[in-house]
């Protein structure tokens, strides 16, 4: 990655609904969530979850594709980790204090249980 993709990745998660769709979108994995889902969960409105997710889009952080009506967005995993690598080399510069990059990768969602 080169720094303006760098800072791109940055500013777009550095807002916290921004920060809170990510997450949510890492632990949906591959298969992503669809829009209403998301806006569901943050309590966003419709309107507010498409400006920021277009934030995390354009910065190459998530993907968008359509299903039927509905708007499918998934993390992209290569940007993500493409940014810790280079944090990493660049930031650490081999500092002993550094911990090694982590990959980045999806992790199940947990399912909401209905008592």
């Amino acid at each position: 990655m080169n720094k303006p993709d760098i800072l791109a990745a940055l500013a777009a998660l550095s807002q916290e609904n921004r920060l809170d769709a990510y997450r949510l979108l890492v632990q949906a994995g591959p298969e992503g969530m669809p829009a209403g889902e998301i806006a569901a969960d943050l309590g966003l409105s419709p309107n507010a979850l498409t400006f920021h997710l277009d934030r995390l889009r354009e910065a190459g952080l998530v993907s968008a594709r359509r299903d039927g009506r509905s708007m499918i967005y998934a993390a992209q995993f290569d940007t993500m980790n493409g940014l810790i690598g280079y944090l990493t080399e660049n930031c650490c510069g081999g500092a002993v204090d550094c911990a090694p990059a982590v990959v980045c990768k999806p992790v199940r969602r947990r399912t909401k249980v209905s008592a």
